[in-house]
This record gives C-alpha cells, sequence and structure tokens, in this order.
C-alpha cells in the first residue's frame, strides 16, 4: 500500500490543516506589518526634522527633455502675523507652489498628505514638485502647455 494514498475512512490530515492555517497567518501578518511599517514608523524622531519644509522650501531649475523646468515654493503667512514668529516657526505657514515649464506656468496642487498633483496628470501624484513637473514633461511630450490660466474669468 502507497503510503501517500488515504483510505477512504482516513480523516483530512489535522497535521496538513495547521501547516496551512499557520503559514496563512505568517503571511497575513507580515503583509500587515509591511503595509503599515511606513505610517507607524514616520510618527517617530523629532517633530520638525521630520518636515520637508523644516529644511526650507524646495527649488529648482533644469533641463529635462530637452525642456527648461523652474519652481519652487514660496511660504504664505496669514495675515496680521508677526514676521519674527512666522521665522522662529511659531505659527503655521502653508506654501504656494509655482512650476514653470518653458516658461509657462504648470497648474499643481498640493495633497494632504504632502504630495502633489498637477492638471497634466492629476490621477498620480508625487512627492515633490521635481518630480511633478518631470512626469508632466512626460506626459505631454513635444506639446506645450497652454498660456491661459485654467481658472480664467
Amino acid at each position: 500500500m502507497n503510503p501517500n494514498t488515504r483510505t477512504s475512512g482516513e480523516p483530512a490530515g489535522p497535521a496538513r490543516r495547521a501547516v496551512l492555517r499557520t503559514a496563512f497567518t505568517v503571511a497575513v501578518v507580515a503583509g500587515t506589518g509591511g503595509v503599515l511599517a511606513p505610517v507607524l514608523l514616520r510618527g517617530q524622531g523629532t517633530g520638525a526634522g521630520n518636515r520637508r519644509d523644516a529644511v526650507g522650501p524646495e527649488r529648482f531649475s533644469e533641463l529635462y527633455r530637452g525642456r527648461d523646468i523652474r519652481g519652487g515654493t514660496t511660504p504664505v503667512v496669514p495675515a496680521g502675523t508677526v514676521p519674527q514668529a512666522a521665522a522662529a516657526g511659531d505659527v503655521t505657514t502653508a506654501s504656494e507652489a509655482d512650476v514653470r515649464i518653458d516658461g509657462r506656468p504648470l497648474h499643481v496642487m498640493r495633497r494632504a498628505d504632502g504630495s502633489y498633483l498637477s492638471a497634466v496628470n492629476h490621477y498620480e501624484s508625487y512627492p515633490t514638485l521635481l518630480e511633478t513637473a518631470r512626469a508632466a514633461v512626460d506626459e505631454i511630450g513635444a506639446a506645450q502647455l497652454s498660456a491661459a490660466p485654467p481658472h480664467a474669468i
């Protein structure tokens, strides 16, 4: 009799089920840990050192695929704020993004998670303005951006 074959009266192997259940549980826990690790580890460290704006506003100017892309962020301080308090970081400030491709403005929006998206490819977000501008250049190819603002009255 072959040891790998079962007779109709034998119960299904509980050891096999236990091994499969354990393997599945390990896979689920490992996958969940892998997905949650960046979220859980992001909160560690010093508060101001983890923010991108803590170092300074993002600025870039480069020639990418034959296109001149320039851009950066400008801090926007609420009206009535003392300039010294804003410089010391006592006031929460927003930043306004300005990106230009061959001198024409690219409409860029900042998402709540700190990433950016543009009017050219608004279904995908990018962590920096430079990556957003490069993706827009890749998308438009040889075409030019419109000279008119996107929300003209």
